[in-house]
């Protein structure tokens, strides 16, 4: 195989995935390195493939279809209950940015859909002993949501408001 059918291996991988796929899980279905795909994969990028790097792995962005932006503040303990109130009110957590004071906006991919991936993104964020962004700025961040209309940004809304997690004018 030559570096462009891998690559375009990779490509079809990630296009067909439902899920984000890592850079081991690849290496493995294409008998190379991690490394290998990492290379493939900046790659890709740099001739214009929209590819996102999240804690589970490489992924092809999906149509975003609506998408919002909510400003919420909580403590690092109530991620978990923020993140659920989102995925079960129908929408999809794309990303995280927080407004740091020196560096600007810092934003995260995140591309969370249902329970499991909460799961699974703070299960890593306890075995990596990592903080979330918002801990640099008191809590204060924003989530971009995808949703498949309007009723379901609602529903977020009016949990994230009842739980006191929506900051709001």
């Amino acid at each position: 195989m030559t570096a462009q059918e891998r690559r375009n291996a990779i490509l079809s991988h990630l296009q067909r995935g439902k899920s984000p796929l890592s850079a081991t899980a690849l290496a493995g279905l294409l008998g190379v390195s991690r490394q290998v795909i990492v290379g493939d994969v900046a790659l890709l990028r740099a001739g214009g493939v929209q590819i996102v790097s999240t804690s589970r792995g490489y992924l092809i962005p999906p149509e975003e279809g609506l998408v919002r932006q909510v400003v919420c503040q909580h403590t690092p303990h109530q991620t978990q209950e923020e993140l659920y109130a989102m995925v079960d009110g129908g929408c999809t957590v794309l990303d995280v940015t927080v407004e740091h004071p020196v560096y600007g906006e810092i934003t995260a991919p995140l591309q969370l859909s249902c329970r499991y991936d909460v799961d699974e993104f703070v299960r890593k964020m306890q075995e990596n002993g990592a903080q979330p962004l918002s801990l640099l700025t008191d809590g204060i961040h924003a989530h971009r949501l995808s949703a498949p209309g309007e009723d379901a940004f609602a529903r977020v809304l009016a949990v994230l408001r009842s739980k006191r997690m929506l900051l709001e004018d």
